[in-house]
């Protein structure tokens, strides 16, 4: 196996023009290939990025209010593609005003139900848990005048017994969200503390707050809506179908979802039609070029037979080969689509956000072309390996 490889290297490199000419023929249809492969991966992962780093993409929305019980949300939680949800109160306690220290004027804000791993709230660690924290939206914290850490003091107002009433309590702001959570004057805050509102203003008692009113009923409670994030993209569809057989409907982003997954599927048609055009032309080109090199060294390649070589070791021979011009020929692809990916990217530059590119492979994007191509070379290169292997090695010694 050794003689006959270095034979065979030394005869690829001995006649460098031929060889030279079979890299570049590989190079003109890989080359090209990676780059159509690379703006297909890079345009498609970008548009995907987009639709992962926007949670609001994965967020399900209830059009109408209902009745929902502890045991349906608790059977809704348990679902694998459900990501995060929580609860929420009707629109009459989904709002405070607040004041600190820092601003002239009281501003009224939406309250949103939150909890742990909330998908607007990337980032933040800690979350509102009880009746005594809070976090503020970027907007509300601006005009506030207020940053993580701050005390404002909250306040809340009903009617009861045709009386006019008002509690405050002071709130701990644990986290400024950013400006895509919620964009305007808003805080998160935990489905207790709306849940102490939504009685308050119903005229009944909050025990943890030490507010008078009506003792609690016992009877069962039922929120309006709830706040729905699928587990990824791609249960967003799946989902919606559930909720809608529980008469639910909701607003999604399934259709920009799914025009993103038509634009893979057809620029992944297109590509590998190209492709296989490419492969099949490759294929037969590097077969009849390494057919007719078999031909043209008839008598070098018995005469190798004459003076011991195996049967196995002259179908090795244009294998051998073969193998170089993919090598090589792989290494001149990569040098071409790395030249016009980056002329692409710095053209498309100023059109797109920073760090995202349209033209990109992955490193194993890299190896994958590789093994692709030293698998098709050498099941095209064994062909001839067989002819090679049935040459008569009487016929070298009869032309000497």
């Amino acid at each position: 196996m050794r003689k006959i490889s270095r034979l065979a290297i030394k005869d690829y490199l001995n006649e460098w023009q031929i060889s030279s000419c079979y890299i570049l023929a590989l190079a003109a249809v890989l080359g090209p290939m990676m780059v159509l492969f690379a703006l297909k991966f890079g345009i498609v992962t970008s548009m995907f990025d987009q639709l992962l780093d926007n949670p609001v993409n994965r967020e399900l929305r209830p059009i109408y209010s209902g009745h929902f019980d502890k045991s349906w949300l608790e059977q809704l939680q348990k679902r694998p593609d459900v990501g995060f949800l929580v609860p929420k109160t009707r629109n009459l306690a989904a709002s405070m005003l607040l004041k600190s220290k820092n601003a002239p004027s009281i501003i009224n804000v939406e309250l949103i139900p939150t909890a742990e791993n909330d998908p607007l709230l990337s980032g933040i660690k800690k979350y509102p848990e009880g009746f005594d924290s809070i976090i503020l939206s970027k907007s509300a914290a601006k005009k506030l005048a207020v940053g993580t850490g701050d005390t404002i003091q909250a306040s809340v107002q009903r009617h009861y017994l045709g009386i006019k009433e008002q509690k405050q309590l002071s709130l701990k702001v644990l986290a400024v969200a950013n400006s895509q959570a919620f964009t305007r004057e808003g805080a998160f805050a935990s489905v207790k503390l709306l849940e102490a509102f939504e009685s308050y203003k119903d005229g009944q008692a909050v025990a943890e707050l030490n507010w008078t009113g009506s003792q609690p009923t016992n009877a069962k409670k039922f929120h309006p809506s709830f706040r729905l994030f699928s587990q990824t993209i791609n249960d967003v569809e799946g989902l919606q179908k559930w909720l809608e057989t529980q008469g639910v409907e909701v607003i999604t982003q399934v259709e920009e979802i799914k025009s993103v997954q038509q634009m893979d599927n057809t620029l992944s048609t297109i590509y590998w039609a190209i492709a296989m055009i490419g492969i099949i032309g490759f294929s037969t080109s590097l077969g009849a070029n390494l057919w007719a090199n078999v031909e043209r060294k008839r008598k070098e390649l018995s005469i190798i037979r004459v003076i011991g070589f195996s049967t196995f070791d002259i179908t090795i021979f244009p294998i051998i080969q073969s193998l170089l011009t993919v090598f090589f020929g792989w290494l001149l692809s990569v040098v071409i689509y790395l030249g016009i990916s980056f002329w692409i990217n710095s053209l498309m530059s100023n059109q797109l956000e920073a760090g995202i590119q349209v033209c990109v492979l992955l490193p194993q994007h890299y190896f994958i072309s590789l093994f692709v191509a030293a698998v098709l070379a050498v099941l095209v290169a064994t062909v001839a390996g067989v002819r090679a292997a049935y040459i008569d090695p009487a016929e070298g010694m009869r032309e000497i």
